[in-house]
C-alpha cells in the first residue's frame, strides 16, 4: 500500500488507516487506489476476520475527493475533450464501497472528525460506526453540482428514511455528532480522546467472533433491505444452516453448557 493508506493485520484484524492528515484525508488518486487495493487486500485475506477503517490526525476523518486535484483533472479533460476524472467513480469508489459491504467480515469505522461527501459514504459502508463527540457528517455532494456517489443514494436513505436522506443531500449541511447519533448514523458516540481505544476494542471484539455467523448476519441484513419477507425467510433458513453446521456454533454450544467463554476459530 502506498503511505497515504496504511494497512496492517494483527490477530485477525486489518486496520486500515487514511494517512493524509495534512489535507484532512481527501481522496487524491493515489489515495483511493491504494484504499481500494487496502479493503480488497482485506476482503480476500483468510487471515483477516474484522476490519477496523481508521484515520489520522484530528480534525477529519475523510472530506471526500481531493478538489484541488479535481480542479486540475478537469482542466486536463478540457483540454483534451474527455471526461476521464469521472471515471474515478467507476474505477475507485464503487469496488471501495462494494468490498467493504460486501466483504464476509465485519467492517467498523471509527470517525474521529469531519466525513463528508465520499468519507461520509465509506463511514456509512461500514457495519459499525464509533464515532468522537466532535466528529461532525455532510453529504457536500450538491453543494459542488454533483450526485450521491460511494454508495451513499443507497445506505444512507436506509438508515435515516428516505425524507431525511433527500434532506441531507439536496440541502447538504454540517451535522453533528449527536444529531448524526439520534438519526442513527451513528451506532457508538465516545468522547474523541477514547475514540481509538473504543474503536480497537469492537473491532477486536469482532475479530474475536463467531465470524462464521457474522458473515451471515452481514449477508442477511443486506437481503433483507432489497426483498420480501417470504424470501427473507429463505434467505434466514440457508444461512442458518451455513452457521449451524460451522465449528464456532459447536464450540458456542459446548462453552454455554460448560458454562465457559467460547474461543472461536472463525470457520
Amino acid at each position: 500500500m502506498a503511505d497515504t493508506v496504511l494497512y496492517e493485520v494483527s490477530d485477525g484484524l486489518a486496520t486500515i488507516t487514511l494517512n493524509r492528515p495534512e489535507a484532512m484525508n481527501a481522496m487524491n488518486v493515489a489515495a483511493k487506489v491504494a484504499l481500494r487495493e487496502a479493503v480488497e487486500t482485506a476482503a480476500a485475506d483468510p487471515a483477516v476476520r474484522a476490519v477496523l477503517l481508521t484515520a489520522a490526525g484530528d480534525r477529519a476523518f475523510c472530506v471526500g475527493q481531493d478538489l484541488k486535484e479535481h480542479v486540475g483533472l478537469l482542466l486536463q479533460d478540457k483540454e483534451s475533450g474527455t471526461q476521464a476524472t469521472m471515471n474515478t467513480v467507476r474505477d475507485h469508489y464503487n469496488p471501495i464501497v462494494r468490498a467493504l459491504t460486501g466483504m464476509a467480515k465485519p467492517v467498523v469505522a471509527a470517525v474521529n472528525g469531519v466525513a463528508a461527501g465520499a468519507g461520509f459514504g465509506f463511514a456509512l459502508a461500514a457495519d459499525y460506526r464509533v464515532v468522537a463527540e466532535t466528529a461532525a457528517f455532510n453529504t457536500s455532494f450538491a453543494g459542488v453540482a454533483l450526485t450521491a456517489d460511494s454508495g451513499m443514494s443507497w445506505t444512507l436513505p436506509r438508515l435515516i428514511g428516505h425524507s431525511r436522506a433527500a434532506d441531507l443531500l439536496l440541502f447538504p449541511r454540517s451535522i453533528g455528532a449527536r444529531e448524526a447519533y439520534e438519526l442513527g448514523i451513528v451506532n457508538r458516540l465516545v468522547p474523541a480522546e477514547a475514540l481509538a481505544e473504543e474503536a480497537a476494542k469492537v473491532a477486536r471484539a469482532l475479530a474475536e467472533g463467531p465470524t462464521v455467523a457474522y458473515a451471515a448476519l452481514k449477508e442477511s441484513l443486506a437481503y433483507g433491505a432489497d426483498h420480501s419477507l417470504a424470501e427473507a425467510l429463505e434467505k434466514e433458513d440457508e444461512l442458518q444452516t451455513k452457521a449451524g453446521a460451522s465449528e464456532d456454533h459447536t464450540i458456542a454450544v459446548q462453552a454455554f453448557i460448560a458454562k465457559e467463554r467460547p474461543r472461536y476459530l472463525g470457520r
